[in-house]
């Protein structure tokens, strides 16, 4: 079967050849494995797994990108977001959040009248040149979206001050929201109506840490709950199924997700406190589970290939499954045991 096929069948809730596998190596992780053997970095294509591209926008304020610091150990930068960020050079994390431009209502209306639907923010020529062999290799090509609270938080105005305003000043939490969703929807309608078609729409909206939420059920909601689902309806009405990938435990949110429209939910973080039998068992009919195979464990062999072969036969079955790890592949997994994990999931995923 082609990826476009396999998950497809997943969406539908049917079985297919066998589960697909969608996961995201650290570029240190990648990189020790060609170390230690991987004659290619493309571990897609080494390990002969799923092949999905994705379609991306910028709906951002766009301002200058400036080097503020570089040493050889790391680079403080600023981001488009208006966000003074430092990267490490030599291992892969995410960014450390140093400052943030926008941090009051008025710094928020500036940025707003910067964030308009222009055909300059649409990677036309990319789409142009992939699009056609995308299509003809059977891929799955995803469409996303960015907004929400995860965006908004961890890449906009910072995590203490977008909390305080959800208390404060929820219109102005709202706006963004909304805006950012507007943007999202004017550049996506574009790329639609050109012809480029995608799959799936997904984004990242991380709403938990580890045992619990950043916000109450009752906010999410009020403030957050009706964007959500203005996005799924739009998926669906575009005749294709909606994804969000949210990290930590969000537990408590899972019902109105359902509720709402959501066809996958990603990444399943057991560690946080997520279980993804029950998930099954509760939701399984309805939502395509994407993960919830502990990261913490992929180092240690025997575990991970324990849990694998414990946990697939329930989350495979009936279709509505794709294996990951449970946020990414860090690099404390070694070639060799890659291949093991791979061979495992060959072995326990087939139908």
């Amino acid at each position: 079967m082609t990826t476009k096929e396999r998950f497809t069948r997943m969406y539908q809730h049917k079985e297919a050849d066998r589960i697909p596998v969608l996961d995201y190596p650290w570029g240190d992780t990648i990189a020790r494995w060609v170390c230690e053997g991987m004659p290619t970095p493309d571990w897609i294509s080494y390990f002969d797994l799923d092949r999905t591209e994705s379609i991306s926008v910028n709906n951002g304020p766009r301002y200058e990108r400036k080097v503020i610091e570089e040493t050889d150990k790391y680079i403080i930068q600023t981001s488009e977001w208006g966000v003074t960020m430092r990267n490490w050079k030599h291992n892969t994390s995410t960014p450390e959040m140093l400052d943030f431009r926008v941090k009051t209502p008025a710094d928020w209306e500036e940025a707003k009248s910067r964030m308009t639907p222009s055909d300059d923010r649409i990677p036309w020529e990319s789409l142009k040149r992939n699009y056609p062999k995308w299509r003809n290799e059977g891929s799955w090509i995803i469409g996303n979206f960015w907004f929400g609270f995860d965006v908004t938080h961890s890449w906009f105005i910072g995590t203490e001050q977008l909390l305080m305003a959800m208390l404060d000043e929820p219109e102005w939490v709202m706006d963004m929201f909304e805006h950012e969703l507007n943007t999202d929807i004017a550049l996506m309608n574009k790329i639609w109506d050109a012809g480029y078609t995608f799959d799936e729409l997904h984004w990242p909206d991380d709403m938990g840490f580890k045992q619990n939420q950043f916000f109450s059920l009752q906010m999410y909601r009020d403030m957050l709950k009706p964007f959500h689902k203005r996005a799924v309806d739009w998926a669906h009405n575009h005749g294709i199924p909606a994804r969000l990938h949210s990290c930590g435990d969000i537990r408590p949110f899972v019902p109105d997700l359902v509720e709402i429209g959501f066809d996958g939910l990603n990444p399943l973080e057991v560690k946080a406190g997520m279980d993804p039998i029950a998930l099954k068992q509760t939701f399984g009919d309805k939502l395509v589970l994407h993960g919830g195979i502990n990261a913490v464990l992929w180092d240690k062999p025997e575990e991970i290939i324990t849990a694998i072969e414990r946990d697939l036969p329930i989350l495979k079955e009936n279709g509505g499954y794709i294996f990951a790890s449970d946020h990414s592949i860090p690099a404390t997994v070694s070639f060799h045991d890659m291949k093991r994990i791979m061979e495992t999931v060959r072995r326990v995923g087939g139908y």
